[in-house]
């Protein structure tokens, strides 16, 4: 029972080894941080090349069955079959030259050009992807010539990849490329720059944020987009509820382009239609008109000196003036208005935080606060439990606002002059030393405890310790402080959102200054007492 419990707790993907033994391959030879994009790069390349590979098989079994449309004994006729692009293009699969197919790349492995060989692919594969859609032109950038990769090093990865376990059909439901870029990330975290807020959602925070939006239909946004996991987890709901793919659209914003890359990759592996554009969504708004029935987002935490002075004054995402509705120490609260500026007239947000925001006592963050809560935007706060991510110590929570809390839509019930808390902390399945996941059944307590409150034939009920629908009135006389633990039933845990090992870095060297300054205190007591003709 404990092996099953364990199963369902963990990551998506189970070659973490395998990565390990890429990065071995790309030591000294690609900066840390670079890894992902190599690594990346090779395995799409595999993808695309393994569905041309079953696609091309599936028409040449068509071929030679009598009783299908496709049969035929005709040997230029099935070269003709073979050959038509719109055969595979039905199946949103890309008819590859044989020099960029997989097959190609790993029988020419030992060759002294294979980085060459690689590159070549690379352009290969961008051209066709170009032709299909002009978005998707640039994904696929050649990188191996140029790098200080060694053909042998090159080879040793084009085989490494050549293994079952990286086959896309052993892992028909992963976010694959989700994964291995937080398994980098959270490897080499430093050369990343994760202390600045870069740092990946763990699948089971998204599959959550997933489970208590329902985003089945209609437009789904993330302006801080990473490699599309919010997307992919969003495009898994719907298949698991037999709705149509359709019938979503997907909205992005990544301010690096190398991750931006990762992100079309993801999705044109899962054939979604996308627009998702480069730039600081922040300063640089690339939807300024667009509205999104879902917002599924978890912005990087806690960034401080982010130009608030370049918004104009009178952005239309501000809920008032920009000295007191923003502030340059903290864009928590500017990612808050942003969404919410961008949300439709019933749309809903899930947004992953640090939760230090629902405590905040900073001029500029408190009054968008307390105005999200007088005005009626707050819909729920999850607060979750401690390592649920592998790259930040950062303690986090889950903000949800909706305009659809008048009860008009149909579904869900009136609820503005209410609050959900849900106090999470105990749930979750430690699967290593480090890192914690919410299980399904974690996952379906808190997705339930939401559609019950909020939906018009749900039933209800307070759990204490755990979930609590606080009125405003209970909220502001909190001092609009919107920790879980002040409302179910717990003790409220105030949290800075400073990890502990930071804090206690800060604090060993605050008390060696002291135990210093205790010093220097004793030693001019004693002179003081000697010179007056007393010693100790």
């Amino acid at each position: 029972m404990a092996k099953a419990k364990k199963a369902t707790a963990k990551a998506d993907i189970d070659f973490e080894q395998q990565l390990w033994d890429a990065a071995n391959e790309l030591r000294g030879a690609v900066a840390e941080n670079q890894y992902k994009d190599y690594v990346l790069s090779l395995l799409f390349a595999r993808h695309l090349s393994e569905r041309y590979a079953e696609r091309k098989e599936e028409l040449i079994t068509l071929a030679s069955d009598e009783q299908s449309e496709y049969f035929t004994k005709n040997k230029k006729e099935l070269d003709r079959l073979l050959n038509d692009d719109l055969e595979y293009q039905v199946k949103n699969v890309y008819k590859l030259p044989e020099e960029a197919t997989w097959e190609y790349l790993r029988a020419n492995a030992e060759q002294d050009d294979i980085k060459v060989k690689v590159d070549k692919a690379f352009v290969l594969i961008d051209d066709i992807l170009g032709e299909r859609n002009e978005d998707y032109k640039g994904v696929l950038q050649p990188m191996f010539v140029k790098s200080q990769l060694s053909a042998t090093q090159t080879a040793g990865l084009i085989n490494l990849f050549s293994k079952p376990e990286f086959l896309e059909a052993n892992n028909p439901e992963a976010d694959v490329y989700g994964r291995v870029y937080e398994y980098y990330i959270g490897k080499f975290a430093m050369a990343e720059g994760s202390g600045a807020g870069q740092f990946f959602t763990p699948g089971s925070v998204v599959r959550l944020l997933v489970e208590m939006l329902e985003p089945l239909h209609g437009k789904i946004m993330d302006l801080a987009c990473g490699s599309g996991g919010m997307f992919v987890q969003s495009l898994k709901f719907v298949k698991s509820h037999g709705a149509d793919k359709s019938a979503i659209s997907i909205y992005g914003q990544e301010r690096y382009e190398g991750t931006l890359r990762l992100c079309k990759m993801n999705l044109l592996l899962r054939n979604l239609s996308f627009d998702v554009k480069l730039g600081d969504s922040l300063l640089q708004d690339k939807f300024p008109n667009d509205k999104a029935d879902f917002f599924l987002m978890n912005p990087p935490f806690n960034i401080s000196k982010w130009h608030p002075e370049d918004l104009p004054d009178n952005d239309p995402r501000l809920f008032g003036p920009k000295e007191l509705f923003t502030t340059d120490g903290n864009a928590n609260y500017m990612w808050f208005q942003t969404i919410w500026h961008h949300l439709s007239a019933k749309g809903t947000a899930g947004v992953v935080m640090a939760n230090g925001a629902m405590t905040t006592g900073n001029q500029g963050e408190k009054n968008v606060r307390e105005h999200m809560i007088e005005n009626g935007m707050l819909d729920c706060i999850v607060q979750m439990p401690d390592k649920l991510f592998l790259t930040t110590g950062i303690p986090a929570c889950l903000f949800i606002l909706s305009k659809n809390r008048d009860g008009k839509d149909g579904e869900h019930r009136e609820r503005k002059n209410e609050i959900l808390f849900i106090d999470a902390r105990k749930l979750g399945q430690m699967v290593s030393r480090r890192l914690r996941v919410f299980e399904d059944a974690d996952v379906t307590k808190i997705a339930d405890a939401y559609h019950q409150w909020r939906n018009k034939s749900g039933k209800y009920n307070d759990a204490e310790g755990f979930c609590k629908a606080a009125k405003l009135e209970e909220v502001k006389a909190n001092n609009n402080v919107l920790s879980p633990g002040r409302y179910v039933g717990t003790e409220a845990e105030e949290d800075d959102g400073v990890p502990f090992e930071e804090k206690m870095k800060h604090l060993t060297v605050q008390l060696a200054e002291q135990f210093a300054e205790g010093e220097k205190l004793e030693k001019q007591i004693k002179e003081n007492l000697k010179s007056i003709g007393y010693e100790l």
